[in-house]
C-alpha cells in the first residue's frame, strides 16, 4: 500500500507505482492536470481508500461490489472522493465493462454444513472451482455468470421458493419437511459419507416396550422433522406429540422422549447411543432445485441444465473405469463375452493383419479379477484408465 507524502500532490494517478491499493488524505491531495479532479482541494476527512487492479475492467465483478462509471483511473479515483461509485445488487444481471453489455446471472444456494465439502468436491470434478472463506457466506467460483451464497439445507428449499435465489442444491427432505413449492431440476446421489441415501428413521431404546409405530400412541418423539414426522404418524392413524429438537436428539431417550427420528446414513450413531430402529420414515438424496419464476427465463433453463448435465456425468462415472485391449480376431467372441459393459464394447481394427483393439468401461471393482480372465482369453495390451464423466 502506499501513501502520499505530506503536501505532494497527485499529478498523474496512472503513473503512480500502485499495487493493490493507495491511500490519498482528502486534505492535501490535489489533481494538478486536466480531469475530473483538476484545480479541486479535497475538503478535510478520514484518508480515501482507492482499491484496484492494475485495470478496472480486469477485476471480477461480484454481486454488491463497487465498480467506477468508467475504466479510467483516474474516474476511479474521483468516484471514490465522490462518492459516485455504482454498486451491483444482488440479482440476475451485472454490466460487463469488458464488452460493454449486460450479462445474466444466476443466484445458486451452496448447502453450508455435512453437505459443504461434498458438493464443492463434486462442483470440482465438473469443471467449477468454488472457494470457501471461512469469515464468508458467498463463496467464489469461477464462473462470471454464477453468484454463490452458502445456506443451510434446511432453509434453502424456502429460499428457492421465495425468489431469493434462483436455484440451490438441498435435500429431498428438506423439501418435503418445508412444504415448498419448487421445481426440481435433477437428482445428485452425493452425500458427506457415501452415495447412498440417507434415510430417517423412528427409533427407541433398545430396551424399550416400544416395537412398531402403533405402540407409540400419547408418546413424545424428538426430531428435527417436525413435518415429516406428523405426516408419517397420520398414515399409520397414530396420535403423538411431536417436538422440535435442537439437536443431540440421539441422546434424548428414553428421559427426554420415548422416542425419536433422527437421520442417519451408516447407522452408527443410532447403535452408538444403543437405539435400535422401529420403522424408516423417510429416504432423501439431494437435488438440484429451481424456482418456478427463474425457469421460464429460457437462460436459467439453459444455465441449470448445463450445471446438472455436467454434475451428473461426474456421479454416473464414479467407480468405473476404462479398459483398452489388442486382441486376435479369432479370440474376439471369446474376449468381449467376458466384459460387463456399460455399452456394446467399441471394437476397431488394427494396422496389424488379424488384431483388433477394443474399448471399454467397467466396474472399478471387477478389475482385480477381469484383467487376469482377459490376458488368459488372448487379450494383450491391456490398458486401465481412469474415466471422470459419463454422459449418455
Amino acid at each position: 500500500m502506499h501513501r502520499l507524502p505530506a503536501g505532494k500532490s497527485v499529478r498523474n494517478i496512472s503513473s503512480l507505482p500502485i499495487a493493490p491499493a493507495f491511500v490519498a488524505r482528502p486534505s492535501i491531495c490535489r489533481r494538478a492536470g486536466p480531469g475530473p479532479l483538476h484545480g479541486r482541494k479535497f475538503d478535510r476527512g478520514p484518508p480515501i481508500h482507492i482499491a484496484f487492479a492494475p485495470s478496472f475492467a480486469d477485476r471480477p465483478r461480484r454481486a454488491g461490489h463497487l465498480v467506477p462509471p468508467s475504466n479510467s483511473l483516474s474516474d476511479a479515483a474521483h468516484g471514490a472522493a465522490s462518492g459516485k461509485f455504482r454498486p451491483i445488487k444482488p440479482g440476475r444481471r451485472r454490466p460487463d465493462a469488458r464488452a460493454g453489455i449486460v450479462s445474466k446471472l444466476l443466484k445458486l444456494g451452496i448447502p453450508a454444513g455435512s453437505l459443504k465439502d461434498a458438493t464443492r468436491e463434486l462442483f470440482e470434478r465438473a469443471g467449477y472451482s468454488i472457494t470457501f472463506s471461512s469469515r464468508s457466506y458467498f463463496p467464489s467460483i469461477d464462473d462470471d455468470e454464477i453468484d454463490c451464497l452458502m445456506v443451510r439445507a434446511q432453509e434453502m428449499a424456502r429460499y428457492v421458493e421465495q425468489g431469493v435465489l434462483d436455484a440451490g442444491i438441498t435435500g429431498h427432505d428438506w423439501v418435503v419437511e418445508t412444504g415448498a413449492d419448487v421445481q426440481e431440476v435433477c437428482e445428485l446421489r452425493f452425500s458427506k459419507v457415501s452415495r447412498r441415501p440417507v434415510r430417517w428413521v423412528l427409533c427407541v431404546p433398545n430396551d424399550s416396550a416400544v416395537r412398531t409405530v402403533a405402540d407409540l400412541n400419547g408418546k413424545r418423539i424428538a426430531t428435527e422433522a417436525v413435518r415429516v414426522t406428523q405426516a408419517y404418524l397420520e398414515r399409520h392413524g397414530v396420535t403423538a406429540h411431536v417436538e422440535f429438537s435442537w439437536g443431540a436428539t440421539e441422546a434424548k431417550p428414553p428421559r427426554l422422549a420415548d422416542a425419536i427420528v433422527e437421520v442417519t446414513e451408516t447407522g452408527s450413531s443410532i447403535r452408538a447411543n444403543n437405539l435400535r430402529i422401529v420403522d424408516e420414515v423417510l429416504t432423501s438424496t439431494p437435488r438440484l432445485i429451481a424456482n418456478h419464476n427463474a425457469m421460464n427465463d429460457p437462460w436459467i433453463v439453459a444455465k441449470l441444465d448445463n450445471i446438472a448435465l455436467m454434475l451428473r456425468s461426474c456421479l454416473a462415472a464414479e467407480g468405473k473405469v476404462g479398459l483398452m485391449l489388442n486382441a486376435r480376431q479369432d479370440d474376439l467372441e471369446t474376449v468381449t463375452a467376458l466384459l460387463p459393459a456399460l455399452q456394446t464394447p467399441t471394437v476397431s481394427k488394427l494396422s496389424a493383419q488379424g488384431w483388433i483393439a477394443v474399448n471399454t468401461i467397467i466396474d472399478e471393482t471387477t478389475v482385480r479379477w477381469l484383467i487376469p480372465k482377459l490376458k488368459a482369453a488372448g487379450a494383450r495390451g491391456i490398458v486401465e484408465y481412469a474415466i471422470n464423466k459419463i454422459i449418455d
